[in-house]
């Protein structure tokens, strides 16, 4: 039988992440510790574990069908690999920053400037972009403490929260581009292999359109049903049931997670009650 096989970081948050994506979309796996290539016993697919910066290369020349990887490191490998998916987790930017005591006058500050970095083609193509003519000091890691050990007078790395950027005394002054987990795949994948993949997507997408909602339940007196029903549309609108209760019916609908107090706050003002917001875990359009 055929299998998609995925490459996904072997360690690290986004290996962890990935690997919950799938868990998520019910795709189970007999994973060892030093196991390299794991198969799944409830779906086609065998997850391939890589070096995350050797991803793009192993989905373009095919040995996996796709790959789950930063943004980051598709644009700095540049191989021919199609965009499949953003996926919406992992996400950062890629900044210049330099010491917090230097003015910054914009991008012409970089001209003459040596600038540490482990993505020397992303940086390059910025540069370009920008006329800006510096070096480029391409190093593996601990890119900021670059400028604190003199080896370079700027930095251009991964920033999420800017913690270690502040921590180092530095600060970003341009953000080039930015970056999350995305789905990357081989051209021309075969039509069996190419339904497994819309198989796949089918499930990612469905795990991820749950994320943020709750499925919310209250008890509405009948004659302020419709104040309460414009405050839950729903998908489409909300289910309405009667109570044994004369008078009364019981309501089920969707709500973002972000909203909920602010919708319950309006909800219990029109006189709903025993309301109940459960998680869910697949939301199927």
């Amino acid at each position: 039988m055929e299998k998609l096989r995925i490459a996904i970081q072997k360690s690290g948050r986004l290996s962890e992440k990935s690997l919950a994506l799938l868990e998520e979309c019910d795709i189970s796996f007999n994973q060892g510790k030093r196991l390299l290539l794991a198969q799944s016993s409830d779906f086609p697919v065998e997850v391939l574990f890589l070096r995350d910066d050797d991803i793009p290369q192993y989905v373009a020349d095919g040995v996996a069908d796709i790959g789950i990887v930063g943004e980051n490191e598709v644009l700095e490998r540049n191989r021919n690999v199609d965009l499949v998916k953003r996926l919406g987790f992992a996400k950062c930017r890629i900044s210049l920053a330099i010491p917090q005591d230097e003015e910054y006058p914009g991008p012409q500050y970089f001209n003459g400037k040596r600038i540490a970095t482990s993505y020397p083609v992303i940086l390059q193509n910025y540069l370009n972009e920008q006329g800006v003519n510096a070096e480029i000091e391409q190093i593996s890691g601990s890119v900021e403490i670059a400028p604190s050990i003199g080896l370079a007078q700027a930095i251009f790395d991964i920033v999420s929260s800017g913690g270690t950027l502040v921590s180092n005394r530095l600060k970003e002054v341009e953000i080039v581009t930015h970056s999350e987990a995305v789905i990357v795949g081989t051209p021309g994948l075969s039509a069996a292999k190419q339904k497994i993949l819309n198989d796949l997507l089918f499930r990612i997408e469905t795990v991820q359109r749950s994320k943020g909602n709750k499925y919310i339940l209250l008890n509405a007196p009948n004659d302020k049903l419709e104040k309460i029903i414009e405050l839950l549309p729903g998908i489409k609108s909300p289910t309405v049931m009667p109570l044994y209760q004369e008078g009364w019916s019981s309501l089920h609908s969707v709500v973002n997670e972000k909203e909920f107090w602010a919708v319950a706050d309006r909800l219990k003002a029109n006189g709903a009650e025993g309301i109940l917001a459960i998680p869910i875990e697949k939301m199927i359009n």
